[in-house]
């Protein structure tokens, strides 16, 4: 990435809340990945004009435009699969903000459907200097149990998602740094009323070490992530403060770049593949099993 530019990717970015509005600021500015990119305009359901000098173009523009090759979809999560088939369809590459799909089966099919083009699946938790962190922490080591409990303010499961799928980068930690997991069991307690729910998991590694996942929001809960990690050797209590997490987006949008310009392996492009597939999989199984309980 650090040569001279052939061509530019024109970009459009889709939805301008927070993860869009950092996108916006990425682009346009001058990062080496950048460089390969040309923010053409955004699509929003408000009507905005103009955003620091970038126009407002309409989703059918964008879907029809020449000049537009690429998509940053940054929208709330329930609408991400329909904005994704529509720019394959139109023959665009496309970034989304996790989670790509609400469902295993639609993710399958747009995968099927994205064929020679880049679809791409933001993690900026993998980026994060926590979870570096904990990879060179339990690299190694064998897994006796563990649990990790996030706690934040509410979040409308309508346009978010059912809580496995709104919390699906704490279950991509998980199966970052375990391997991939089954799910043994998972309750949803809720009070709608209250704006209040807690999600609890039980899940087990291939060699059948239990690890318990739990996400509660509510009104006055704060952002928090709390870990507990018990190996042979000793364990880990929570991760010490390890730094600020410096540009995660840019960092993802430079992965995103390298996949542009076939710089990634069909080996790494399959693993990656494979984990968020089993991601958005498990997360399917665990809603499942608490509706069937309700």
């Amino acid at each position: 990435m650090n040569a001279e530019p052939e061509r530019k990717f024109g970009v459009v970015v889709v939805g301008v809340g927070r993860a869009g509005s950092v996108r916006m600021r990425d682009l346009r500015n001058p990062h080496p990945s950048s460089a390969f990119l040309n923010l053409i305009g955004f699509v929003s359901r408000r009507e905005l004009g103009s955003i620091d000098g970038v126009q407002q173009i309409s989703l059918e523009d964008a879907l029809s435009s020449q000049e537009v090759e690429v998509a940053y979809i940054c929208s709330e999560s329930s609408s991400h699969e329909d904005y994704i088939r529509q720019f394959l369809n139109a023959g665009k590459h496309v970034l989304v903000e996790y989670p790509m799909t609400l469902s295993l089966a639609a993710a399958q099919e747009l995968w099927e459907l994205a064929e020679q083009k880049v679809l791409h699946e933001e993690h900026v938790e993998l980026l994060m200097e926590e979870f570096a962190f904990l990879k060179k922490e339990v690299v190694g080591k064998d897994l006796l149990k563990g649990s990790l409990l996030f706690t934040a303010g509410p979040l409308e499961e309508e346009r978010f998602g059912f809580p496995a799928f709104s919390g699906i980068s704490r279950l991509t930690w998980l199966v970052s740094l375990f391997g991939e997991l089954s799910l043994v069991s998972a309750t949803l307690e809720e009070r709608k009323e209250d704006q209040y729910m807690k999600m609890t998991v039980c899940l087990e590694t291939e060699k059948k070490s239990p690890l318990s996942w739990i996400e509660e929001k509510g009104p006055g809960l704060k952002r928090n992530r709390y870990l507990s990690f018990h190996f042979k050797s000793g364990s880990l209590e929570n991760v010490p403060n390890v730094g600020v997490n410096k540009n995660i987006f840019l960092k993802d949008q430079n992965i995103f770049v390298q996949k542009l310009l076939g710089q990634f392996s069909e080996k790494e492009l399959a693993a990656e593949k494979k984990r968020i597939l089993h991601c958005l999989g498990l997360a399917e199984e665990i809603q499942k099993y608490c509706c069937s309980r309700k």
